[in-house]
């Protein structure tokens, strides 16, 4: 079995609040559930109204299927264009 886990960093330029930032995410969030069969949530910098870390999580048996459909979601993340994107993280483990 194979584990995909991500992390990406957001920043919000034009936000300037809690509410804000969390109708932008949670629409990025949803986007990305109803496109891919991913676990996906808000895991970090709750308290930045500026930032956002979304993490996801995809389980398979071949690696390379596992790290495809996380490069999708990374892209499409990108080419949403909702905020900025930061950085990211990936880790594939084996168990």
């Amino acid at each position: 079995m194979v584990v995909g886990v991500c992390s990406i960093t957001l920043i919000l330029h034009d936000n300037r609040s809690l509410k804000g930032k969390r109708k932008v995410v949670k629409s990025l969030i949803e986007k990305v559930k109803h496109r891919y069969n991913v676990s996906i949530a808000e895991v970090g910098a709750n308290d930045d109204h500026r930032r956002a870390v979304i993490g996801f999580a995809t389980v398979g048996n071949d690696r390379q299927f596992i790290n495809s459909v996380a490069d999708k979601v990374i892209d499409y993340v990108y080419s949403l264009g909702t905020a900025e994107v930061a950085d990211h993280t990936l880790e594939l483990i084996n168990i």
